[in-house]
């Protein structure tokens, strides 16, 4: 709280319901975000998108992808992957965007530490269920 700069008086008259209402669905929104992010087959369907037949069953592309998935669509389907990009994204997209902020409202490095450390664990946990369980 000290941190945060944050007091008894500013938590009173919070409305608690629509805060983790609104967290939650956010939450879904940063899931959708860290699927891509952390199961690394997303991407061939991208890349294949555009091509003629893409979406036919029978085409020679969906067959080439259809192929690629039965051999390497498990490759690098472990929770502990999915961790290391979590905490790689927090790294490297979470933590300048909350520390920038935090520089600019004059916080201090507590501050910045607490909420990187949370993102930190928020997204290895997601990161990890998604990418084994996604």
């Amino acid at each position: 709280m000290k941190a945060a700069e944050m007091t008894e008086e500013k938590m009173q008259g919070a409305n608690m319901g629509l805060i983790f209402g609104l967290s939650f669905v956010l939450s879904i929104l940063l899931a959708m975000g860290v699927q891509v992010l952390v199961i690394h087959q997303f991407h061939i369907g991208s890349i294949l998108m555009g091509e003629m037949g893409f979406g036919t069953e029978g085409s020679d592309v969906m067959n080439y992808l259809s192929e690629f998935m039965g051999k390497y669509g498990n490759n690098f389907r472990t929770f502990k992957h999915g961790v290391f990009h979590g905490v790689i994204d927090t790294l490297f997209i979470v933590m300048p965007i909350l520390a920038t902020n935090a520089m600019f409202e004059r916080k201090g490095f507590k501050y910045i530490a607490v909420n990187v450390g949370y993102w930190a664990v928020t997204l290895g946990l997601m990161g990890g269920i998604i990418c084994q369980w996604g």
